[in-house]
């Protein structure tokens, strides 16, 4: 009997360890969350972008996306509400990033689109300092350590779209996890 409470004790303590790691885990990806807002803004603010804006842009700018992506699709892929993505894309149409335009194929869709403006941004401005900000965030990671990384991150938000409803559909932010899974 004395053996069945030791291995119970055993068993609570690994449990209270394994909580006391995921509160960790957790608390540090919300911080990391900030610091990437923060830090991320500071690398492109010069050309007017916010890392919510470069997440559009770099959405855009993929193969696959260069005729443009409806508001539906965009915001499943960034999995953001489409209604804080229509006030981003408002303000980005604004300032001449992207255009607006009915999608041919279903007239109550609108499609996002990066103008020649917002390419130009994207490419010649903002990736080379979204570049070197990457360079900076990871220089003292070896390339299997961003693997790693990677990796854990994807598991993670595998499980959090479980949570959320479901397996991601094959239009949404199951094409970025594939994307990476290439790479």
């Amino acid at each position: 009997m004395a053996r069945l409470r030791e291995e119970a004790r055993h068993v609570v303590e690994g449990h209270q360890a394994r909580m006391e790691l995921a509160n960790r885990l957790f608390f540090r990806l919300y911080q990391c969350a900030n610091m990437l807002h923060k830090t991320g803004s500071r690398a492109v603010e010069a050309e007017g972008l916010t890392t919510q804006q470069w997440a559009v842009l770099g959405a855009l700018s993929r193969a696959d996306a260069q005729r443009g992506m409806n508001i539906g699709d965009l915001a499943k892929y960034l999995m953001v509400s489409r209604q804080n993505l229509a006030g981003l894309i408002g303000r980005m149409e604004r300032d001449g990033h992207v255009a607006i335009a009915a999608d041919p194929e279903d007239r109550r869709s609108r499609v996002v689109t990066m103008t020649a403006s917002g390419r130009r941004l994207w490419r010649v401005l903002a990736q080379p300092k979204i570049r070197a900000y990457y360079e900076q965030v990871l220089a003292d990671f070896s390339v299997n350590d961003i693997a790693h990384a990677l990796h854990y991150l994807l598991k993670m938000l595998e499980a959090m779209q479980r949570l959320d409803g479901g397996a991601p559909d094959d239009d949404g932010p199951s094409s970025v996890m594939d994307e990476d899974r290439k790479r």
